[in-house]
């Protein structure tokens, strides 16, 4: 994975309170917890009460859509890699 890749990864990671990930129909809001060279940790104990976390494979981003809750304008905000 490229540097600059993982560069903006850790950004959308610090961007907000919260980060949201959808793909394929599916919702994952919460916390980015890790990121490897092929996968970032997305844990989702917030939203849903059970907690659970979920890897997104870098393979599968192309056709996500990514978001950061703004504290500032208090709504999801759109992030681009």
């Amino acid at each position: 994975m490229s540097e600059a890749l993982i560069n903006r990864l850790v950004e959308f990671a610090e961007s907000g309170n919260q980060q949201k990930i959808v793909l394929a129909g599916q919702n994952h809001q919460g916390w980015i917890m890790e990121i490897t060279e092929e996968a970032l940790l997305i844990s989702t104990g917030y939203a849903d009460k059970a907690g659970k976390d979920v890897w997104i494979q870098f393979t599968d981003l192309p056709q996500a859509e990514l978001f950061y809750w703004d504290n500032k304008a208090d709504q999801w905000t759109a992030f681009q890699l």
